[in-house]
């Protein structure tokens, strides 16, 4: 299981992460395309090769391939705009947003997937990105679908220890490096 390798590799002094990860990917009440949709998202949000290595072919595995690709393009899309929202929010000048944002993000109205799911994976991207104006966005869309807090937190879980999990170890791969 390339989950139990990515916990073999965390070192001893991030053991929690590594019951972390066990425990919001092992031990998640989400559906199981919640679920992995939320951990394909959130690893390729990631940016650590070695997180996504050991965790798509789990996804992968875990997804219809609708859902896999979708997954994927929430990781892409959130890419895109939670740094253009996350900047026209930080700008001083409120003019920027009132300027027409002028970028197609077509799979938002028709991701391939149950629109929950799609907001889900995008709301625990955002969370990695950092970008406050589409984390209310996407959590606003998620509780009128009738998404509780809890199910939710849940996803921004997943998103912080898999967050943690690439840092960590693409810091100690560089370490290992100057040794």
């Amino acid at each position: 299981m390339a989950l139990d390798e990515l916990k073999s590799a965390i070192p001893d002094f991030a053991k929690d992460l590594k019951l972390n990860l066990g425990s919001v990917i092992g031990n998640s009440d989400l559906p199981q395309q919640q679920l992995w949709g939320t951990v394909l998202a959130c690893a390729i949000a990631s940016r650590s090769p070695k997180v996504l290595k050991e965790l798509e072919p789990e996804a992968r595995e875990n997804l219809k391939p609708e859902a896999y690709q979708a997954a994927k393009s929430a990781a892409a899309i959130m890419a895109m705009n939670n740094v253009f929202y996350r900047t026209r929010h930080l700008l001083s000048d409120p003019e920027y947003g009132t300027l027409r944002a002028g970028l197609r993000m077509n799979v938002i109205g028709n991701p391939g997937v149950e629109k929950v799911d799609f907001e889900l994976w995008s709301l625990a991207v955002s969370a990695i990105n950092g970008c406050g104006q589409c984390l209310d966005s996407h959590e606003q869309v998620l509780r009128q679908s009738g998404l509780d807090r809890a199910t939710i937190q849940e996803a921004v879980k997943i998103a912080a220890v898999i967050q943690a999990v690439g840092v960590t170890l693409d810091a100690e791969a560089v370490l290992a490096e100057q040794a």
